[in-house]
């Protein structure tokens, strides 16, 4: 008989994803390009984000998060990706291009090939995730672009299944936080940065302003007591809180599993789940996870992330990085599969270069783009 577990674990899904190659010099000088036509090109550069508003968080706070924007060509055709590094994720801007310069993906001459690209990209160091999610990405963008489909489309998703996105508001003073939730009216569901001793304020200060829309809190490992955080589950839970994501240090396990077991609310791992491998060891453990393309080195991981997860009866919530429209709307084709969306991550910055999925009337709406979905901004 078939261990459904080690089937799912083990399914290869040979899936794959692009508009005509762009100058990368507004973003800085490409800092790799190899192969000939009938191969695949890369090409990447560094590209700072800037954000409009200081992303204030329990542990840190920053105005600017460090991009690498990434180029895949074949035959003409360019797949456009991105690695997004915010600092937990341990890289930068001198690590992903020094990781991305050693691939030679000038080997392969079928970019269909997306299961042996993949594993060679990642088999070449480990670690380097968002790295990897910029090749994985801007590969799907080409395949799909080659195909003329959306990968929503190739992979038989339904557009109308996807759910509201939240729009996030960090910690912060009260004025600022007021602004937030004035740009979050058109929003439906709001995510609310938590992990200091003014929690409580902030929460008042929404049910304020918006009574009645759901929220979602997001810890970010700020919590430093079991009973606290349990007290705090029950008191978000009468303040039509939906779920608790990653309340304690990623290294709680066992108080983490004390929390789920008497929590009103469920549980979401973030900064606790990375890869694939980590979901079942985390049976038991949180209710769900929170799937980040930078974290799980691209679509082709996290979609397997979603089939697993969901043979394993959890929770699953699709969100981003701050990330310009080109991670935000790949991470989106996978929104029709998911419990919860927070993907406003494009919305944090000023200086998008691309178009891409849109939010209307709170809803995370995808477009009949080739690809991923996205257009480069002119001039951009």
């Amino acid at each position: 008989m078939i261990n459904r577990r080690k089937f799912i674990m083990g399914a290869g899904l040979s899936l794959v994803a692009a508009t005509a190659p762009i100058s990368l010099s507004a973003a800085g000088s490409a800092t790799r390009k190899v192969a000939k036509s009938g191969h695949l090109k890369l090409s990447f550069a560094p590209y700072e984000l800037k954000l409009r508003h200081a992303f204030n968080l329990a542990r840190y706070s920053r105005t600017t998060t460090p991009d690498v924007q990434v180029q895949l060509e074949y035959d003409g055709i360019v797949g456009y990706g991105e690695c997004s590094m915010p600092p937990y994720l341990g890289e930068s801007v001198e690590s992903v291009t020094k990781f991305l310069g050693k691939l030679d993906l000038g080997q392969f001459t079928d970019p269909f090939k997306m299961e042996d690209i993949l594993a060679y990209v990642d088999g070449v160091e480990p670690g380097n995730r968002a790295a990897k999610a910029g090749v994985d990405i801007a590969l799907h963008d080409l395949l799909g672009k080659i195909m003329g489909q959306p990968w929503y489309k190739i992979w038989g998703l339904d557009p109308a299944k996807t759910p509201n996105t939240s729009f996030t508001i960090g910690i912060d003073t009260e004025d600022v936080v007021r602004q937030k939730v004035r740009e979050a009216a058109p929003y439906k569901v709001i995510k609310v940065k938590m992990g200091l001793d003014k929690d409580q304020q902030t929460i008042d200060i929404i049910r304020e302003m918006m009574p009645d829309v759901p929220i979602c809190v997001d810890v970010n490992q700020g919590w430093k007591d079991k009973q606290h955080a349990l007290d705090m589950c029950y008191w978000l839970k009468e303040r039509n809180c939906l779920f608790v994501e990653q309340p304690f240090d990623k290294t709680w396990i066992d108080e983490t599993a004390w929390l789920r077991e008497r929590s009103p609310l469920p549980i979401i791992a973030d900064e606790a789940f990375q890869r694939i491998g980590d979901i079942t060891k985390f049976k038991g453990v949180y209710d769900g996870i929170n799937i980040k393309l930078m974290k799980s080195t691209g679509m082709n991981e996290a979609y397997k992330m979603v089939v697993l997860a969901r043979a394993l009866g959890m929770k699953i919530m699709i969100g981003c990085m701050t990330e310009t429209s080109c991670a935000v709307t790949a991470a989106a084709n996978l929104a029709p599969l998911v419990d919860w969306a927070d993907l406003d991550g494009n919305l944090l910055i000023a200086n998008d270069r691309f178009s891409g999925m849109t939010v209307e009337n709170g809803k995370v709406t995808l477009h009949d783009i080739p690809g991923i979905g996205v257009k480069l901004l002119a001039g951009k």
